[in-house]
């Protein structure tokens, strides 16, 4: 039988924080945009002190300003979570050759093949992620990543929960249909108006009648992940897609020259991102989001391959010029796909 771990690292980016600086811990911080909780911007991350204030990812700074005052808020700081990630991930590896990178703070690790016991291979990670890093992560172990995955969601933070086949109908089957993974708030809603509100309900539900509602994809994922089903092996490589940057303006502007001169900087971004990992594009797009949140992409795809900064400059800047700017804008974005190996 398979036995895959799913190791989700604890309130990340504000841990790294209170371990750089301690006079943090235990008080409330929220990570994310410039750190400048009155300016344009949403949480990252918040820590277990800032979430019991209701504050969670996503939510607007000026929200969660609102909502606890007295926190501290930083800024997001990429460069040293990525640092500390990777010796989290290289920490995982030691455990393991099979392992999933699906994030800056979380991973798969398959250990199948390993004579240790699950549960004393976990204890091992934490205990060394602990020891040489001073953080803590919480581990579900399971026959697959589905359960794994839901299963590192409980007893957080530092937790360590195993979900084994006949758990499935007392510990999977209560739960909102919201923590199965791959179902977002537009399906959650749907399931909702036929009555549909827990996992269990959804697996009570034929095959058939998923099919109806959901097409032959989606509606057979779903039949078969509310009963704990998942065959999906991890990924260890992948090939990237595309490569994107985007910013959202502190205030909506429709001055030009803000507006092309960030939309340089984007393409310039994106050129070294794709040249660092040995890439070369065709197709370019920009992304437009006005002032009334209508949002409109134009792309250009180039007759030969390229990882040029002027190139994919000037086809970013033939993209936009095939939209009209007649209202402030309050996000551009540029992202080149159509990626080929150097």
């Amino acid at each position: 039988m398979r036995r895959i771990l799913h190791i989700d690292m604890d309130a990340f980016f504000a841990a790294v924080e209170q371990k750089r600086h301690p006079e943090l811990i235990g008080k409330p911080v929220v990570i994310g945009g410039s750190g400048d909780p009155t300016e344009r911007g949403v949480v990252s991350t918040a820590s277990y002190e800032a979430r019991k204030y209701g504050i969670h990812s996503a939510m607007p700074l000026r929200t969660a300003y609102k909502l606890c005052p007295e926190a501290v808020f930083l800024p997001v700081d990429y460069e040293e979570y990525s640092r500390v990630s990777e010796k989290v991930k290289n920490i995982l590896r030691e455990f393991s050759p099979i392992m999933e990178d699906v994030g800056i703070d979380e991973a798969f690790l398959d250990i199948s093949e390993s004579a240790e016991s699950s549960e004393e291979i976990a204890k091992k990670i934490k205990e060394k992620i602990k020891k040489e890093l001073d953080l803590t992560c919480s581990i579900g172990i399971s026959k697959n990543k589905l359960l794994a995955k839901i299963a590192s969601d409980f007893k957080k933070p530092d937790g360590l929960t195993i979900i084994n086949e006949r758990d499935i109908e007392r510990i999977i089957w209560p739960l909102p249909v919201r923590k199965l993974w791959g179902v977002g708030p537009k399906t959650e809603a749907y399931l909702k108006t036929i009555e549909i509100n827990t996992i269990g309900e959804l697996a009570a539900l034929p095959l058939e009648k998923l099919i109806e509602h959901f097409g032959p994809s989606y509606g057979g994922y779903l039949y078969e992940a509310s009963k704990g089903i998942d065959e999906s092996p991890l990924v260890t490589h992948w090939e990237p897609k595309s490569s994107s940057r985007e910013i959202t303006f502190q205030k909506d502007t429709d001055n030009w020259q803000t507006i092309a001169k960030t939309l340089a900087e984007l393409a310039k971004d994106v050129a070294d991102d794709i040249k660092r990992s040995g890439y070369l594009c065709r197709t370019v797009t920009v992304k437009i989001r006005f002032e009334d949140f209508k949002t409109y992409t134009r792309a250009k795809t180039m007759t030969e391959f390229t990882d040029s900064n002027e190139v994919i400059r000037k086809a970013a800047f033939e993209a936009l010029g095939r939209l009209e700017l007649k209202k402030r804008v309050r996000l551009i974005g540029v992202r080149v796909g159509n990626l080929k190996k150097v």
